[in-house]
């Protein structure tokens, strides 16, 4: 175990390094984060809460995937550890989804001819997101041979074994990693939000993980790259992740928690992720059936702070719940062990 805590930290000097010649690069390309036009609401709009954002890079995300893809191919060409099936799989979910998100936040910040791209078409980004989950899904059930699901507390207690679902695992994998990937790409909208949440989740993983294997060693890889990211991205935030790491890290989140034989627990773990997504669906689903407001602006940590809740009392608020969750799912997945 303290091979892997060498790891991380490893992972964290390697990232950092990078970081400042990284972020320096994003300028002088000017791949910034741009206000976009919002709604008044309540005499408040996004861009007047972020307009001290305007300007800041965004392309962190760019920077945790090739930090981690460069620092494990180091890891692996050095040590005793060799390339297999879950190691590759994890691999190509974040390389998959970080192309989707760095598309997308391409589109946002190139201009042709003076104007700006449009972003990816909603229908169109879930449509590759559905495809690029069905890979995933495919491999973890054809060359990992995951087919099943375990019922959390409940099957300890009414000693039912795992449910399994044949080919019906495919489709199910999927929408866990497309619900996961648009979750936590709703949450990453506030200084170091996102990021503290996935370290959060990503440590009860571990806990769960059971013992130094593939799947240890890339939690222990992609924290270590996540924790010197985040020191550039707390409030007030030289580094933002943008699409590219949203989409991948969450996606990659689902793919662990499925690895580990506990992804039922990961509405738990990840809770604050579901809340953010479902007030997304909510705001959505009132505005368009109802033709009125939930919250003042959604996701929900939009609401809190157009309520008046500084920035950085809303993230750590959204830290301690999401501290809070992981111990309870941690609770729920070991009980009767």
């Amino acid at each position: 175990m303290y091979k892997l805590f060498g790891v991380l930290i490893a992972s964290f000097l390697f990232t950092g390094v990078l970081a400042v010649p990284f972020i320096n690069f994003l300028y002088k390309i000017k791949f910034r984060y741009k206000l976009a036009r919002s709604r008044k609401v309540q005499g408040t709009t996004l861009s007047q809460l972020h307009k001290d954002k305007a300007g800041t890079p965004t392309g962190g995300g760019i920077l945790i995937v090739i930090a981690s893809f460069l620092f494990a191919s180091l890891f692996y060409a050095i040590t005793q550890f060799s390339l297999n099936w879950t190691a590759g799989i994890l691999f190509l979910t974040m390389f998959l989804f970080a192309v989707l998100g760095l598309f997308d936040d391409a589109r946002k910040m190139i201009r042709v001819k003076g104007r700006r791209i449009r972003p990816l078409p909603a229908f169109s980004k879930l449509a590759l997101q559905v495809f690029a989950s069905l890979v995933i899904a495919y491999l973890l059930y054809e060359n990992l041979g995951i087919n099943s699901v375990t019922i959390p507390m409940l099957g300890s207690v009414f000693n039912i074994g795992p449910i399994y679902l044949g080919w019906w695992f495919i489709p199910f994998a999927a929408f866990v990693i497309i619900s996961s990937s648009n979750a936590f790409n709703i949450t990453d909208g506030l200084d170091g939000l996102a990021t503290g949440l996935l370290l959060i989740a990503l440590a009860a993983y571990w806990a769960l993980s059971g013992g130094t294997n593939d799947i240890t060693l890339f939690i222990a890889v992609i924290m270590g790259a996540l924790l010197a990211f985040l020191y550039f991205n707390i409030f007030p935030a030289r580094l933002f992740m943008g699409d590219t790491g949203s989409l991948a890290l969450g996606a990659m989140l689902a793919v662990l928690a499925i690895m580990t034989g506990h992804v039922l627990v990961l509405p738990i773990i990840g809770g604050v992720f579901v809340i953010e997504l479902l007030s997304s669906f909510i705001q959505m689903f009132s505005k368009k059936y109802l033709h009125k407001r939930v919250f003042t602006i959604a996701p929900i940590h939009f609401h809190f702070q157009a309520n008046g809740w500084d920035e950085t009392k809303v993230t750590m608020r959204f830290w301690l719940l999401g501290a809070v969750l992981a111990f309870i799912g941690l609770f729920v997945a070991t009980f009767g062990l």
